[in-house]
């Protein structure tokens, strides 16, 4: 096991370096969108008396700093590199696609089951929250389906129509829903209404 690792490392130095992901005025205006929505969310729930709404949205509000932090970082291309590098000294390199597809499978049904225990808990707040929260599992199934590098995926989010990428739309598309949801819930005061009930 150790030496696996160790390979792995070593193919890993010798095909990845950390490197600004997106140089591009999209990436950075990305960066920028995620840094919005974090202080959106901590602007919106931070007066909240609810402690759920209120751990909720500094969680997501943490979350997306450190999304922000990694879009420009990259660090999923390392996930990816490592992923190559095993497959090559493992030899099952020729027949990833059917093991990526599968890992898409789990990491769709998982973020599926992490956005139903989320909806769960925040049950009496789905009034206040769910816009938010589809945002959220939109954007959490883009970043982890783009973690595993799979051809076709890339290829649908490299398209264009009329010069907007698909990328653009999933990933601030996702951020958008959850700045606007931040904006209304601090605007109108929501959230505040239930906070008895809501621990």
């Amino acid at each position: 096991m150790s030496a696996m690792l160790s390979a792995v490392g070593q193919c890993l130095s010798e095909n990845w370096s950390p490197t600004i992901g997106d140089p591009s005025v999209m990436g950075w205006i990305t960066v920028a969108a995620y840094g919005l929505a974090s202080g959106l969310c901590v602007l919106a729930f931070g007066r909240q008396s609810s402690r759920r709404l209120k751990v909720f949205g500094f969680g997501l509000a943490v979350l997306l700093a450190l999304l922000m932090v990694n879009k420009q970082l990259d660090l999923q291309s390392a996930l990816t590199a490592a992923a190559r590098c095993l497959s090559q000294l493992q030899g099952w390199y020729e027949d990833r696609r059917a093991i990526q597809i599968g890992f898409i499978l789990v990491l769709l049904l998982y973020c599926l089951g992490f956005g139903l225990f989320v909806v769960w808990i925040m049950r009496r707040h789905l009034g206040q929250i769910w816009l938010m929260l589809l945002g959220l599992i939109l954007l959490l199934a883009f970043i982890a389906v783009r973690a595993v590098g799979f051809h076709h995926f890339d290829a649908f989010i490299s398209s264009q129509i009329s010069n907007v990428r698909m990328n653009w739309v999933l990933e601030l598309g996702g951020l958008a829903m959850i700045a606007v949801n931040a904006i209304w819930i601090l605007f109108t005061g929501r959230g505040q209404r239930i906070s008895g009930r809501g621990r």
